[in-house]
Protein backbone atom coordinates (compact mmCIF):
# COMPACT_ATOMS: atom_id res chain seq x y z
CA UNK A 1 0.00 0.00 0.00
CA UNK A 2 1.23 3.53 -0.81
CA UNK A 3 -0.11 6.69 0.83
CA UNK A 4 0.59 10.45 0.75
CA UNK A 5 1.34 12.54 3.83
CA UNK A 6 -1.43 12.81 6.40
CA UNK A 7 -2.09 16.50 5.66
CA UNK A 8 -2.66 16.13 1.92
CA UNK A 9 -5.86 14.99 0.25
CA UNK A 10 -5.54 11.59 -1.40
CA UNK A 11 -5.54 13.15 -4.85
CA UNK A 12 -2.81 15.70 -4.12
CA UNK A 13 0.61 15.12 -5.73
CA UNK A 14 3.39 14.15 -3.41
CA UNK A 15 5.35 17.33 -2.66
CA UNK A 16 4.51 20.89 -3.81
CA UNK A 17 6.14 24.09 -5.03
CA UNK A 18 9.07 24.90 -2.77
CA UNK A 19 8.55 22.12 -0.22
CA UNK A 20 10.75 19.12 -0.56
CA UNK A 21 9.07 16.21 -2.24
CA UNK A 22 7.80 13.64 0.22
CA UNK A 23 8.55 10.04 -0.48
CA UNK A 24 5.49 7.80 -0.34
CA UNK A 25 5.29 5.81 2.86
CA UNK A 26 5.12 2.06 2.47
CA UNK A 27 2.70 0.17 4.66
CA UNK A 28 2.88 -3.59 4.89
CA UNK A 29 -0.28 -5.63 5.41
CA UNK A 30 0.68 -8.58 7.63
CA UNK A 31 -2.59 -10.46 7.03
CA UNK A 32 -3.17 -13.23 4.54
CA UNK A 33 -5.70 -12.54 1.75
CA UNK A 34 -9.24 -13.34 2.83
CA UNK A 35 -10.84 -15.99 0.60
CA UNK A 36 -14.60 -16.41 0.90
CA UNK A 37 -15.56 -20.06 0.52
CA UNK A 38 -18.94 -20.12 2.21
CA UNK A 39 -21.10 -23.18 1.47
CA UNK A 40 -24.10 -20.83 1.51
CA UNK A 41 -22.91 -18.98 -1.60
CA UNK A 42 -23.48 -20.63 -4.96
CA UNK A 43 -23.02 -19.63 -8.58
CA UNK A 44 -24.76 -21.22 -11.55
CA UNK A 45 -23.98 -20.20 -15.13
CA UNK A 46 -26.95 -21.39 -17.16
CA UNK A 47 -25.54 -19.75 -20.30
CA UNK A 48 -22.80 -22.36 -20.36
CA UNK A 49 -24.61 -25.19 -18.58
CA UNK A 50 -23.99 -28.75 -19.71
CA UNK A 51 -27.03 -30.98 -19.61
CA UNK A 52 -25.27 -34.12 -20.75
CA UNK A 53 -23.09 -36.52 -18.84
CA UNK A 54 -19.63 -37.34 -20.24
CA UNK A 55 -19.11 -40.54 -22.21
CA UNK A 56 -22.83 -41.13 -22.68
CA UNK A 57 -23.33 -40.21 -26.29
CA UNK A 58 -24.83 -36.85 -25.37
CA UNK A 59 -27.65 -38.10 -23.15
CA UNK A 60 -29.84 -35.33 -21.68
CA UNK A 61 -31.00 -35.36 -18.06
CA UNK A 62 -34.77 -35.77 -17.75
CA UNK A 63 -37.04 -34.87 -14.82
CA UNK A 64 -40.38 -36.71 -14.65
CA UNK A 65 -42.93 -34.97 -12.40
CA UNK A 66 -46.18 -36.48 -11.12
CA UNK A 67 -48.55 -34.91 -8.56
CA UNK A 68 -50.57 -37.51 -6.64
CA UNK A 69 -53.83 -37.46 -4.74
CA UNK A 70 -55.81 -40.57 -3.81
CA UNK A 71 -53.77 -42.43 -6.41
CA UNK A 72 -52.88 -45.67 -4.61
CA UNK A 73 -54.87 -47.80 -7.03
CA UNK A 74 -52.91 -46.50 -10.04
CA UNK A 75 -49.33 -46.75 -8.80
CA UNK A 76 -48.64 -50.38 -9.68
CA UNK A 77 -49.41 -49.79 -13.35
CA UNK A 78 -47.71 -46.38 -13.27
CA UNK A 79 -44.37 -47.87 -12.22
CA UNK A 80 -44.75 -50.84 -14.53
CA UNK A 81 -45.06 -48.45 -17.48
CA UNK A 82 -42.14 -46.35 -16.24
CA UNK A 83 -39.95 -49.44 -16.06
CA UNK A 84 -40.62 -50.07 -19.75
CA UNK A 85 -39.24 -46.71 -20.89
CA UNK A 86 -36.38 -47.20 -23.33
CA UNK A 87 -34.61 -43.96 -22.40
CA UNK A 88 -31.67 -44.84 -20.18
CA UNK A 89 -32.98 -44.77 -16.61
CA UNK A 90 -29.72 -43.48 -15.11
CA UNK A 91 -30.45 -40.14 -16.79
CA UNK A 92 -34.00 -39.85 -15.44
CA UNK A 93 -34.98 -38.31 -12.10
CA UNK A 94 -38.46 -38.87 -10.67
CA UNK A 95 -40.29 -36.50 -8.34
CA UNK A 96 -43.74 -36.83 -6.77
CA UNK A 97 -45.91 -34.52 -4.72
CA UNK A 98 -48.47 -36.26 -2.51
CA UNK A 99 -51.16 -33.94 -1.20
CA UNK A 100 -54.63 -34.04 0.35
CA UNK A 101 -54.92 -37.81 -0.05
CA UNK A 102 -57.45 -39.73 1.99
CA UNK A 103 -56.20 -43.16 0.92
CA UNK A 104 -52.76 -44.73 1.47
CA UNK A 105 -51.11 -43.14 -1.58
CA UNK A 106 -48.00 -42.14 0.36
CA UNK A 107 -47.37 -45.62 1.79
CA UNK A 108 -47.98 -47.37 -1.53
CA UNK A 109 -45.67 -44.88 -3.25
CA UNK A 110 -42.91 -45.45 -0.70
CA UNK A 111 -43.20 -49.23 -1.12
CA UNK A 112 -43.07 -48.99 -4.92
CA UNK A 113 -40.05 -46.67 -4.81
CA UNK A 114 -38.17 -48.97 -2.41
CA UNK A 115 -38.81 -51.90 -4.71
CA UNK A 116 -37.86 -49.93 -7.82
CA UNK A 117 -34.66 -48.44 -6.37
CA UNK A 118 -33.44 -51.57 -4.60
CA UNK A 119 -29.72 -52.27 -5.21
CA UNK A 120 -30.68 -55.41 -7.12
CA UNK A 121 -33.32 -53.58 -9.17
CA UNK A 122 -33.05 -53.84 -12.94
CA UNK A 123 -34.91 -50.60 -13.67
CA UNK A 124 -33.42 -48.16 -11.15
CA UNK A 125 -33.61 -44.46 -11.94
CA UNK A 126 -30.99 -41.82 -11.16
CA UNK A 127 -32.98 -40.49 -8.21
CA UNK A 128 -36.47 -40.35 -6.73
CA UNK A 129 -37.86 -37.48 -4.64
CA UNK A 130 -41.12 -37.67 -2.67
CA UNK A 131 -42.65 -34.41 -1.42
CA UNK A 132 -45.63 -34.31 0.92
CA UNK A 133 -47.68 -31.12 0.93
CA UNK A 134 -51.36 -30.68 1.78
CA UNK A 135 -53.18 -27.65 0.34
CA UNK A 136 -56.53 -28.16 2.08
CA UNK A 137 -58.27 -29.28 -1.11
CA UNK A 138 -61.35 -31.37 -0.33
CA UNK A 139 -62.79 -31.59 -3.86
CA UNK A 140 -64.36 -34.97 -4.56
CA UNK A 141 -62.22 -37.39 -6.55
CA UNK A 142 -65.08 -39.16 -8.35
CA UNK A 143 -64.79 -38.91 -12.13
CA UNK A 144 -68.18 -37.22 -12.50
CA UNK A 145 -67.54 -34.50 -9.93
CA UNK A 146 -63.89 -33.90 -10.88
CA UNK A 147 -64.83 -33.22 -14.49
CA UNK A 148 -68.04 -31.30 -13.87
CA UNK A 149 -68.10 -27.73 -15.17
CA UNK A 150 -68.77 -26.33 -11.69
CA UNK A 151 -65.61 -27.93 -10.27
CA UNK A 152 -63.17 -26.77 -12.94
CA UNK A 153 -62.23 -23.42 -11.43
CA UNK A 154 -61.32 -24.83 -8.02
CA UNK A 155 -59.83 -28.00 -9.50
CA UNK A 156 -57.58 -26.23 -12.00
CA UNK A 157 -56.38 -23.79 -9.36
CA UNK A 158 -55.43 -26.67 -7.07
CA UNK A 159 -53.68 -28.56 -9.86
CA UNK A 160 -51.68 -25.48 -10.85
CA UNK A 161 -50.61 -24.82 -7.27
CA UNK A 162 -49.48 -28.42 -6.75
CA UNK A 163 -47.59 -28.48 -10.06
CA UNK A 164 -45.79 -25.22 -9.31
CA UNK A 165 -44.77 -26.41 -5.87
CA UNK A 166 -43.49 -29.70 -7.26
CA UNK A 167 -41.57 -28.04 -10.10
CA UNK A 168 -39.86 -25.49 -7.86
CA UNK A 169 -38.91 -28.14 -5.32
CA UNK A 170 -37.52 -30.72 -7.77
CA UNK A 171 -36.02 -28.85 -10.75
CA UNK A 172 -32.22 -28.67 -10.82
CA UNK A 173 -29.86 -26.81 -13.19
CA UNK A 174 -28.73 -30.09 -14.78
CA UNK A 175 -32.21 -31.00 -16.04
CA UNK A 176 -32.64 -30.40 -19.75
CA UNK A 177 -36.26 -31.55 -20.07
CA UNK A 178 -39.27 -31.81 -17.77
CA UNK A 179 -41.83 -34.51 -18.52
CA UNK A 180 -45.19 -34.04 -16.75
CA UNK A 181 -46.82 -37.45 -16.44
CA UNK A 182 -50.28 -38.31 -15.10
CA UNK A 183 -50.55 -41.25 -12.74
CA UNK A 184 -53.57 -42.81 -14.49
CA UNK A 185 -52.00 -43.35 -17.92
CA UNK A 186 -52.92 -46.84 -19.12
CA UNK A 187 -50.58 -47.20 -22.10
CA UNK A 188 -47.82 -45.40 -23.93
CA UNK A 189 -45.10 -46.03 -26.51
CA UNK A 190 -41.98 -47.13 -24.64
CA UNK A 191 -40.03 -44.56 -26.69
CA UNK A 192 -42.25 -41.65 -25.62
CA UNK A 193 -39.34 -39.61 -24.21
CA UNK A 194 -37.24 -39.99 -27.35
CA UNK A 195 -40.30 -39.28 -29.51
CA UNK A 196 -40.95 -35.98 -27.73
CA UNK A 197 -37.31 -34.92 -27.60
CA UNK A 198 -36.71 -35.33 -31.32
CA UNK A 199 -39.07 -32.43 -32.05
CA UNK A 200 -36.76 -30.11 -30.03
CA UNK A 201 -39.58 -27.80 -28.95
CA UNK A 202 -39.69 -25.80 -25.72
CA UNK A 203 -43.22 -27.07 -25.01
CA UNK A 204 -44.89 -30.07 -26.60
CA UNK A 205 -48.04 -32.02 -25.80
CA UNK A 206 -48.26 -35.66 -26.94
Amino acid sequence: FLCSSAGDPPTAPLGNGNAPSLQPAEIHNPHEPLIVESPTIGYIDLDNASYTAPNTGGRDRILILTPLRDAAAYLDRYFRLLSELTYMHQFIDLAFLVGDSKDDTLKVLQDEVKRLQAPSGLFRFHSVTIIQKDFGDDLSQTVEERHSLQAQGTRRKGIGRARNYLLYAALKPEHRWVYWRDVDIVEHPTTVIEDLMKHNRDIIVP
